[in-house]
């Protein structure tokens, strides 16, 4: 198998009002510590600035504290909220994350997903597309090397350029969000960069995946680009556990507040609001995965289906479970599921079929061999010490 599905988490996160925030945080950190033990690939941290519930204002420095705390695992913006930011700062401070991760840093980008945090600053909301395709025009150009001048209504660069060669060459990687609208698919696609749809499993996001990966790819040909799957990132909900019945009971301690602030607060349609029981909602929507290891494989593999294939899929964290379970649901997806899709048992099972075919075969030159030697030690010394078990085995008299 050469293909090999890479596994993380989005975290934006997800803390309900009335608990710590400074525990709360505390959390994040030991959740990407605890992916970085098990194996997962990614961590793509959110930027967030009000509503009280998504409390990372800077996901930089987050990282810097996680890179500290962790060893392979690679930390990803996700997303840096591009028309809050000048391109310049940002630019230098990824590049300087380049160098004190060793690379193990990427760069998503969108245009910001809260309102509020637009109206805090004085943007208006229905321009924050158009400035995010502004600053990562500039941006691209100064992560590849390049000296811009450039100027908008709301930065502006003279002779613009990073003081020191990136760690990672060319540069970092850099992905674009997704949701409905093929804004996150066009700015990928003009310049090849990865996309990450967060919204995947929405209905929306899940019926856009192939039309967008369409739009990505026209044009990136257009500009001379090349898409590549491999750099797809597909986000959902999942809390798993060793039964649906323990799973359902598990998600009972944070679901509601996590819905709370989804149909009250943030502009992501991702929670129902029919009235009917939340857990079935969420689940016959396909939304999430509320249930066993199979039930995420079986998630996975629609997605796979819908989209023609892609490179990684993640997590996004919720909070629905207690901390403890929420571990072992991690725990459960790293031994249960990653195998399915990264070949981590082909040789292994290949080993086990070759070797239970041959059993007879096996097992005839091993008694063979200890037969041959048991007679050998009649010959030279006779038949007392021997076991009556092995000669019994072997078919002689005492």
């Amino acid at each position: 198998m050469t293909r090999k599905l890479k596994f993380g988490a989005f975290i934006a996160p997800f803390h309900p009002l009335g608990e710590n925030p400074t525990l709360a945080l505390e959390r994040d950190l030991e959740l990407v510590a605890w992916m970085d033990q098990l194996g997962y690939d990614e961590a793509w941290i959110g930027e967030h600035h009000s509503a009280g519930y998504e409390l990372i204002a800077s996901p930089e420095v987050f990282i810097a504290f996680a890179a500290e705390r962790t060893r392979h695992i690679r930390l990803g913006t996700g997303v840096a909220s591009l028309p809050y930011h000048h391109p310049l700062m940002l630019a230098d401070r990824m590049n300087q994350l380049d160098h004190m991760t060793r690379g193990r840093v990427m760069f998503g980008v969108g245009p910001g997903a809260l309102p509020s945090d637009a109206h805090m600053m004085g943007i208006p909301v229905a321009s924050q597309r158009d400035r995010m395709d502004e600053a990562l025009e500039v941006l691209a150009r100064l992560l590849a090397g390049e000296t811009v001048t450039h100027k908008t209504d709301w930065f502006e660069l003279r002779d613009a350029r990073l003081q020191m060669t990136p760690f990672t060459r060319p540069h970092i990687e850099i992905a674009v969000a997704s949701q409905v609208s093929p804004t996150g698919a066009r700015a990928a696609g003009r310049h090849g960069f990865g996309l990450l749809s967060v919204g995947a499993t929405q209905t929306g996001g899940f019926n856009a995946l192939k039309s967008n990966w369409a739009i990505a790819e026209a044009i990136a040909a257009e500009n001379g680009k090349v898409m590549d799957r491999n750099s797809w990132r597909l986000v959902g909900p999942v809390h798993i556990a060793e039964t649906r019945e323990k799973a359902r009971e598990n998600v009972r301690f944070g679901l509601e507040k996590w819905l709370y602030y989804f149909q009250e607060v943030a502009a992501l349609p991702l929670a129902p609001a029919d009235g009917g029981d939340p857990v079935d909602a969420l689940i016959a929507s396909g939304l999430a995965v509320i249930g066993t290891p199979d039930d995420a494989i079986a998630q996975i593999t629609r997605l796979e289906a819908q989209s023609g294939g892609f490179g990684a899929f993640l997590q996004m964290a919720h909070n629905w479970a207690d901390f403890a379970e929420t571990k072992r649901s991690y725990e459960l997806m790293a031994r249960y599921v990653f195998p399915k899709f990264q070949g981590s048992n082909t040789n292994r099972d290949a080993s086990l079929e070759w070797a239970r075919s041959n059993r007879d075969t096996f097992m005839g030159e091993a008694r063979m061999a200890v037969g041959t030697r048991v007679a050998q030690h009649i010959q030279e010394k006779g038949i007392n010490d021997i076991a009556p078990e092995i000669l019994q085995a072997m078919g002689i008299k005492a």
